[in-house]
């Protein structure tokens, strides 16, 4: 269950980066910005939860970071057509 409760949190932090992506230029310093900035408050739920460097955890995690990039760029594209 703490493992999804991450992935939940993760998932829910690049929301807001990835509909930031999404309006600027890509391969921009924003555009990097918007990429690798949470990269560091991916970490920190992590150490805290006590995951650690469990194998499992990585593909579920590395899946809620581009999935909530990807929402979040849609999103913006939504918002845009609208």
């Amino acid at each position: 269950m703490k493992l999804w409760a991450v992935a939940l949190a993760v998932f829910l932090l690049n929301l807001p980066f990835g509909y930031w992506r999404a309006r600027v230029p890509k391969l921009s310093r924003p555009w990097f910005l918007a990429v690798h900035l949470p990269v560091s408050f991916v970490i920190a739920p992590r150490v805290l939860s006590g995951l650690g460097r469990q194998f499992a955890s990585f593909p579920v995690l590395v899946g809620a970071f581009f999935l909530g990039q990807s929402v979040g760029g849609k999103l913006t594209q939504l918002r845009i057509k609208n």
